[in-house]
């Protein structure tokens, strides 16, 4: 497509509009989901009503759902674009392995919903391991954006300047 272009930025603006809604819509839309029902759990305290409940059933498709995004980009993008010297950038690195990166925070609150860790902590101990990666993957989603939408040739070297 265009090597002005970060490759997260063209994923999401090729095959309009089903890459923006799988990439980019349901995950944010699961994180601002999980991150408004934990400011009313927080608010509330009410660790057992319907906000605890749809943050329980958000983090584990979440993390489903995140986990298929990164096998699928990282066996269709990164392997192939790593071995054949594809990368556009440094920016490019940054926005993609940024964004994959948010499979660590939607895992974690995958297992944490799901009691496969943080098991032995109370309610309150597990909710506050959850607001910490929902936290985590608004930042690392926010830092994939960012760099997504800058020339990835901004910082490439290409001779005496």
């Amino acid at each position: 497509m265009n090597n002005a272009m970060t490759h997260y930025m063209e994923l999401l603006a090729t095959n309009q509009p089903w890459n923006l809604i799988i990439f980019m819509i349901v995950p944010v839309v699961c994180a601002e989901t999980l991150a408004i029902s934990e400011l009313i759990i927080l608010y509330t305290r009410n660790l057992a009503g319907t906000a605890k409940l749809i943050s329980k059933a958000t983090g584990i498709f979440a993390g489903l759902y995140f986990t298929g995004i990164f096998i699928y980009l990282f066996f269709n993008a990164v392997v192939p674009l790593t071995a054949t010297g594809s990368w556009r950038g440094p920016f490019d690195v940054i926005a993609v392995l940024f964004y994959l990166s948010g499979v660590i925070p939607f895992a974690a609150l995958f297992l944490i919903d799901t009691k496969l860790i943080a098991r032995k902590k109370d309610e309150v101990g597990r909710l506050k391991l959850h607001a910490i990666f929902v936290g985590l993957f608004l930042v690392v989603a926010h830092v994939a954006m960012i760099f997504g939408m800058l020339n990835p040739t901004l910082l490439s070297i290409k001779g005496p300047m």
